[in-house]
């Protein structure tokens, strides 16, 4: 395979200061060769060329997700449990007359041996690799713990005979009940179960700053940027550049932070902050949500069609086992994006070579289009978009641990339906949303205000251009168990 090698000096500048330099401007004063005693001047081509495209990365949570407001240190969001009953368990004595099992967690590994659900009563399924038994429950609390429970199998009567062994870890489902005539109802109650979840905001501040003599200065160079400034001022230009870097930064800050831990060499930052004990700095960003709630897969590496299409069958598998939302989307970098597209155009085989025509509008009058965009497996919809946080050199796509970074996310689109504590009721809204602080009074939301002596908003005799920017902001991730990180 050839090698990519680049150049030596492929970014010809170096990376942004936070001062404005006489070298930011071309001077024809410095005696080198280019001052004014030439004979002839230069050709001056005044316009700064866009060697980078437009080099912000933000717009993803504007893409997947929503804003609120919010008046306090916290939210705190509860969201629903599972409808039925499963749990993890143990065989403790499965002979005849015994038919034992010890109850562990719930099927998704939460505590729940001593507060299980299953009552005397109850018809359940128990199963291991290989074997299933369906069996009736004949008593609670055996012995006087909460955790065991006594089974009858329907078909023998010990879970012995049916394969089963001492030890054996296994599932119980509960699928129902069973009460003989003129027997009296149940006994005891299933209680709903909830979890709670809580995120804080973190502040972000930067500033930019340029003396009245430098912002009087006129540049031979005509600027422009990504906010449509465009002139012969250089610190239009540096401005701009500081707006959309902070904008960026908010974005990125969403995605990527994470919650201090309050013991060792992270406590140092709670110090730094001012956190007391009881406080944490840090909030819970979206990578550290899914790694902490959600799903991971190493899956989809562009190896080959066939593995590709048997892990992402595999990720269906998995999100049968969660919310199972229909449409989700997918921002994944770009040799995930290849993959998937290798791998949708091997399962057409139209046209030879694993191509097809009239696919995504892809018709024979057509240049033949490989890159699709929105694709259907099984019964979910999928729509494919590059994420450029992932490919910039300048973000993610300098990680050098490889190992560890992240290759794409899986998120589920629309709503679900959770518990306000703030609002005391059910609310619905997306997946993904942003929080940002604001009453009546205060807007953190993208706060900016401009302070010195430039221009003509005069607030001090500082002879200098202050622009500061500062945002209040956290990243809520509600239904982590239905998205999915590519590591």
């Amino acid at each position: 395979m050839s090698q990519i090698t680049a150049g030596p000096n492929l970014n010809s500048v170096a990376a942004p200061t936070k001062t404005t330099l006489i070298t930011n401007y071309i001077d024809f004063t410095s005696g080198a060769g280019n001052d004014w005693a030439q004979q002839f001047l230069p050709d001056l081509m005044e316009k700064e060329a866009e060697v980078f495209g437009n080099r912000t990365i933000a717009g993803f949570l504007s893409q997947v997700g929503a804003e609120e407001s919010m008046t306090s240190d916290q939210v705190i969001w509860t969201e629903q449990g599972r409808l039925h009953l499963s749990y993890n368990a143990t065989c403790t004595n499965v002979a005849a007359g015994t038919n034992t099992i010890t109850i562990g967690t719930d099927i998704d590994g939460n505590p729940g041996a001593a507060a299980h659900a299953i009552r005397k009563g109850d018809t359940v399924l128990i199963s291991k690799a290989g074997v299933t038994s369906q069996c009736y429950v004949d008593a609670r609390d055996v012995g006087g713990v909460n955790a065991i429970i006594r089974v009858l199998p329907y078909k023998t009567a010990a879970l012995t005979n049916e394969g089963f062994s001492n030890a054996d870890v296994v599932t119980v489902m509960v699928y129902g009940s069973e009460y003989a005539k003129g027997d009296y109802g149940r006994t005891g109650a299933v209680e709903p179960q909830h979890k709670s979840f809580s995120n804080k905001p973190i502040i972000l501040k930067d500033k930019y700053e340029i003396s009245g003599s430098d912002a009087s200065q006129i540049g031979w160079v005509e600027i422009s940027g990504e906010d449509g400034q465009n002139g012969f001022l250089w610190y239009l230009k540096a401005e701009g550049d500081t707006r959309a870097r902070f904008g960026d930064y908010l974005e990125m800050s969403m995605v990527e932070s994470v919650n201090a831990d309050l013991t060792g060499s992270a406590s140092t930052v709670n110090a730094a902050l001012g956190f007391s004990a009881t406080g944490s700095a840090g909030t819970e960003g979206l990578f550290a949500a899914i790694e902490s709630r959600g799903n991971m897969t190493n899956g989809i590496q562009g190896f080959s069609s066939a593995v590709d299409l048997a892990e992402f069958d595999a990720i269906l598998a998995e999100f049968d086992k969660q919310g199972a939302i229909e449409e989700n989307m997918m921002f994944i970098d770009r040799k995930t994006a290849l993959a998937v597209d290798d791998m949708l155009a091997s399962m057409n085989s139209y046209g030879g070579g694993g191509t097809s025509f009239g696919v995504f509008n892809n018709s024979e009058d057509m240049a033949l289009n490989l890159g699709f965009s929105g694709f259907r497996r099984g019964s979910y919809d999928f729509y494919k978009s590059d994420w450029k946080y992932l490919n910039d050199k300048a973000t993610r796509g300098a990680m050098i641990d490889t190992t560890n970074n992240i290759r794409g996310v899986m998120i589920p689109a629309g709503v679900t339906s959770v518990y306000d504590q703030q609002l005391g009721k059910n609310l619905k809204r997306p997946f993904l949303h942003t929080r940002y602080r604001k009453s009546q009074m205060e807007d953190r939301k993208m706060k900016t205000w401009i302070t010195g002596a430039v221009g003509s908003n005069v607030t001090s005799d500082l002879d200098a251009l202050e622009v500061h920017y500062l945002s209040e902001r956290c990243l809520i991730v509600q239904g982590a168990n239905n998205f999915m990180l590519l590591n």
